[in-house]
């Protein structure tokens, strides 16, 4: 670790959000401080025990919210004390005993004060008792810190984290639970910090030992409104303020047309991002937009860092005459309450006012619903060729 003129020891410590973990957290507090000199430990509202009386005997700081406020909270009240009492790096981990404390050992030699970052723990889900939905929710959340920064790692859900604390404390953030957890990852790289990965492993218990507060109804509803927040926040044209300085952007590649062609090619080419850049695309070229189909695709595809070839091109699909007429059709059947018998290129053109509004109102059932269809095909068919190569090579 890169290292100023203070004790390292001094530099790192472990915080512990705690919400009900009255089984678990005793173990996990004494390891981590077993780990490090350096522990504290949040009381997040917890209401299944006397935390101190819990912890009695271990070395640590208890700081304690007196009603519930969020694990993202927690981890934010433990980097402000963190950096407050002169630290410089927080690792994170969950005080259910599903992360294993000797693995903090793994963090430390990649905290380094010239390349600032968020290192997250990989969990190695080659392991028994592993939920199916945790497997489904870990690709879902990897998906979508990619299209909202261009950046790709392994397991962004992973609670065991390196923050700089400086950092941390400098961002502001609207999610407070679990929520937080997927938006200060895009908000770090909009900051110019780096992610980075290491490999850990995980303890699954039993489905009826386990002990969990994450609420699937209220707090997948959370993520969602977080991951929209970032996606409208991410196709505003404005820069976000910088904490870091970034590298230059190299543009020697437009040097070379036959690579820069393979890597657009490359582009998000996962099943997932090629649907979703397919549906994009035929979203907008269905909208009545005005010749400004290409534009707008190309620029909502590289905010979104969506493969931009797949974008571009699936907007012939949504080609007049079919899909316009289409539109009108259902528009004129939403304002009259009857289909327009005599659709023609005059219809359209001495009525180009009405028709345009009906082209709107049609559009707004036809766009999601096309690009929900090409999604599907789209998926479908990139994950069978992709079965194909795999199996042919």
């Amino acid at each position: 670790m890169q290292q100023n003129n203070i004790n390292p020891t001094r530099r790192i410590w472990c915080a512990v959000p705690v919400y009900n973990n009255k089984g678990t957290v005793r173990e996990v507090v004494r390891e981590c401080r077993s780990m490090l000199e350096n522990v504290v430990v949040v009381d997040d509202g917890r209401t299944d025990a006397d935390l101190s009386g819990l912890l009695s005997g271990i070395d640590i700081k208890i700081i304690r919210h007196e009603k519930n406020l969020g694990k993202g909270r927690a981890i934010l009240t433990a980097s402000r004390y963190i950096e407050e009492q002169g630290g410089a790096y927080m690792i994170t981990i969950d005080a259910d005993g599903q992360h294993i404390p000797v693995d903090i050992n793994k963090f430390i030699p990649l905290l380094d004060d010239k390349a600032p970052g968020i290192i997250i723990g990989s969990r190695n889900f080659d392991t028994e008792n592993v939920p199916p939905k945790s497997r489904f929710g870990r690709k879902f959340a990897n998906f979508w810190l990619h299209v909202e920064t261009g950046v790709h790692i392994d397991d962004c859900q992973s609670g065991f984290r390196a923050y700089p604390v400086k950092y941390l404390n400098r961002m502001k953030f609207r999610g407070s639970h679990y929520d937080f957890e997927a938006e200060v990852l895009a908000r770090a790289v909009w900051a110019g910090l780096s992610l980075k990965t290491v490999n850990i492993d995980v303890v699954y218990p039993e489905p009826e030992k386990r002990v969990s507060s994450f609420r699937p109804f209220l707090d997948n509803l959370r993520l969602t409104h977080t991951h929209a927040m970032l996606i409208g926040s991410r196709l505003i044209p404005f820069r976000h303020k910088q904490l870091v300085e970034r590298p230059k952007t190299d543009f020697r590649l437009l040097r070379h047309p036959g690579k820069f062609l393979m890597m657009l090619l490359k582009e998000n080419a996962t099943p997932a991002g090629l649907a979703f850049s397919a549906a994009v695309g035929v979203f907008l070229a269905v909208l009545p937009l005005m010749f400004l189909h290409t534009f707008l695709i190309l620029y909502v595809a590289a905010r979104l860092n969506l493969n931009k070839i797949v974008a571009v091109n699936v907007q012939h699909l949504c080609m007049p005459p079919f899909v316009p007429a289409l539109c009108i059709e259902i528009g004129f059947f939403i304002r009259n309450g009857q289909w327009l018998t005599n659709i023609s290129y005059e219809t359209v053109f001495t009525q180009f006012g009405d028709r345009l509004l009906e082209w709107l109102l049609g559009s707004l059932i036809i766009a999601p619903l096309g690009a929900v269809l090409i999604a599907l095909i789209t998926y479908f068919s990139a994950a069978l060729i992709k079965r194909q190569v795999a199996a042919n090579s």
